[in-house]
């Protein structure tokens, strides 16, 4: 059965592996996924600890329904405390590693300890072996995983790795699996770094056991009648994540230049046309690729077409790369983006932390708070295709005096320039922006200022509210399976109804987080796209687990109080500019500049902004100054953690 998939913990220090089955009954109260490791999290480590110690949990997940019948089930979570921020670590990439493990009998690995050498985990249908790695260190990401196929005589494992960025302990190095595909947020490949991890290896021929294989295949034809018939993916299939830049760009939400302009001007040769382009005449008509069980194929395939990466094989690039390496540092060359999003695939970084840090220390450079003593010489001016591109490699490598600091995340390095510096990092928690910006769209703000991990598009953004869709549409979806009467507006520049679009959305993508389900695939972009009320039955035709939509709000509900929990427990403040549900001064400060005319002059009003904090706190359980109510943490059975039953 789905349900009879294992539960690892491997202590790297003394090399101790026992597994264990997961209770049903935690089952019903975290799933699986991010949820499952959310509760992990806060019962493998204590307060206070070392992020880059042993005592850190990472841990790594697939979701309840991984591997099932149920489509598009490819997606792997990982989970630790940040070395980033201090807080919740946590990382969600697509690829095919997840179903794997799956297969190989697991859904959940705790790995704690360091090792006193390389050594990555090689899993096969339920045993897990330590091995040494000490030829892999120094290795790339996508060297990594062919040299461990080639070591096991096996080329289909699948492997999830870090890069030489996770290696020098760049704090916010990511995990990858693939080519392209990214754990980029909060530094879990850090995590890795510090212990010593290179890898963990999986090949899985176990079988899995669906409960009602028949109806559960049939309902799935369902699902993919609903996913492929939506406008927006059939967009995505064509020229992947990159035709959000074009929409947003167009409009004036994407940051330029760190915060200082709205709209990036002249930049045709990034446009997702130009990029789709390239991708037909380096691969041919047929460059679309896809996760395990997605029929979507968002993935573009191309080769580098021209410069000194000319002719190396790249997925992607995604709409935050565009951002990363068009936008923000204000580079309008395809061929930066491209050759930017290689690099840090191969090296292992979060694209959007390492192009907001170097936009930001660009910005810096013009106001001439940092120079060329600071950059050894380096010319940071806006533009710079080539000091971009050496900027990524001297992060990476800890390389020079800026290098090195960038490396340590925004706030450390403020606080080593010093010189206001601080105030021109656009960050929450810790975590850098993406590239849009929310000036013009306060529900957006609202999610990233209160986001678990951080500033972050995936963890509760409204983002259907730039569709302007009828109230009556927008009441079916946000009052599903919650009733709600409270105000709804159509309008993108409102204040009222929003704070309860961003606590359904924040439910909505943690459910899908824990069954594993990629949020492509249910209201994020698409309004028409499956969510609570057609999980029950794709989870009972799979698993034979039988939950109402009711249920598994409520359980999304109490994954996010926990990880609420965890936040609060490492320091999180409500009104802490580092370590709060707060933005950059600029949002309130600074109009946009440039863009359409609902766009043009628009900032976030302070006052409105703290009314929609206190009506999101209190749908949350929260009081005034964010701390969760005790009567909340009965309610949703969490007043016993840590519990320690797993």
């Amino acid at each position: 059965m789905a349900l009879d998939r294992k539960i690892a913990y491997i202590n790297l220090s003394t090399g101790e592996i026992e597994t264990k089955p997961i209770p049903l009954e935690l089952r019903k109260k975290f799933l699986g996924g991010r949820g499952m490791d959310a509760y992990l999290l806060y019962n493998h480590t204590k307060k206070g600890c070392d992020p880059m110690g042993p005592d850190n949990a990472l841990i790594i997940s697939g979701g309840l329904l991984t591997a099932t019948c149920a489509s598009a089930t490819a997606r792997t979570h990982v989970m630790a405390k940040s070395p980033l921020t201090g807080l919740l670590g946590s990382c969600n990439m697509g690829g095919f590693f997840a179903p794997e493990l799956a297969w190989a009998g697991f859904h959940h690995l705790v790995i704690k300890g360091q090792a006193k050498k390389p050594v990555y985990l090689y899993i096969n249908n339920g045993d897990i072996e330590i091995r040494d790695a000490t030829a892999l260190w120094g290795k790339t990401t996508t060297d990594t995983q062919w040299a461990i196929r080639d070591e096991l005589d096996d080329q289909e494992v699948k492997s999830l790795v870090i890069g030489p960025a996770g290696e020098h302990l760049v704090r916010w190095a990511n995990v990858m699996t693939g080519i392209k595909n990214a754990g980029g947020r909060t530094g879990m490949g850090c995590v890795m770094g510090s212990k010593n991890l290179k890898a963990v290896a999986v090949r899985g021929t176990l079988d899995i056991k669906i409960a009602h294989p028949v109806e559960a295949f049939e309902f799935n034809k369902r699902f993919i009648e609903q996913i492929t018939s939506a406008k927006v993916n059939q967009t995505q299939g064509t020229l992947g994540t990159p035709f959000i830049w074009g929409a947003t760009n167009s409009w004036g939400g994407v940051r330029t230049r760190n915060f200082q302009y709205n709209q990036c001007e002249n930049a045709d040769d990034i446009e997702p046309e130009r990029i789709d382009e390239i991708c037909e005449e380096t691969m041919g008509p047929y460059h679309m690729a896809g996760c395990f069980g997605c029929q979507v194929h968002c993935r573009a395939q191309h080769k580098i077409p021209s410069g000194p990466y000319k002719g190396r094989y790249e997925e992607g690039p995604e709409y935050t790369s565009q951002g990363a390496f068009g936008g923000e540092p204000d580079c309008k060359s395809a061929e930066t983006v491209l050759v930017g999003n290689h690099l840090v695939d191969q090296f292992g970084m979060d694209n959007l932390e390492t192009g907001s840090i170097i936009a930001w220390a660009m910005e810096l450079y013009e106001l001439g708070i940092i120079s060329t003593k600071e950059t050894e010489g380096l010319d940071l001016r806006w533009g710079n295709d080539e000091a971009l591109i050496e900027m990524i490699e001297n992060i990476c490598y800890r390389k020079g005096w800026l290098g090195n600091t960038l490396a340590d995340g925004g706030i450390p390095a403020s606080e080593k320039i010093g010189k206001d510096s601080f105030d021109y990092l656009i960050q929450v928690k810790g975590m850098s922006n993406l590239h849009s910006d929310e000036r013009a769209t306060p529900a957006l703000a609202l999610n990233i200022a209160t986001a678990s991990r951080g500033s972050d598009h995936l963890r509760s953004r409204p983002a259907i509210d730039l569709y302007h869709l009828p109230e009556k549409v927008l009441r079916k979806i946000y009052s599903n399976p919650i009733p709600y009467d409270g105000p709804l507006s159509s309008e993108h520049t409102e204040y009222i109804g929003k704070p309860w679009q961003v606590f359904w959305q924040e439910n909505c993508y943690m459910a899908v987080d824990c069954l594993g389900i990629c949020k492509y695939h249910t209201t994020f972009l698409g309004a028409t796209l499956p969510n609570f009320e057609d999980w029950p039955k794709v989870i009972y035709y799979n698993t034979g687990l039988e939950l109402t939509p009711t249920d598994i709000w409520e359980i999304a509900v109490r994954c996010n109080t926990l990880e609420r929990m965890f936040n609060l427990r490492e320091g999180l403040k409500r009104t802490d500019l580092k370590k709060g549900d707060l933005l950059n001064h600029r949002y309130f400060d600074e109009p946009c500049r440039r863009g359409a005319l609902d766009v043009i002059g628009k900032k976030i009003d302070r006052k409105k902004f703290d009314a929609m904090i206190d009506e999101f706190y209190g749908y949350k359980g929260l009081d005034k100054k964010g701390n969760i109510k005790p009567a909340t943490l009965k309610k949703q059975g969490l007043a016993a953690e840590p519990s320690h039953v797993l």
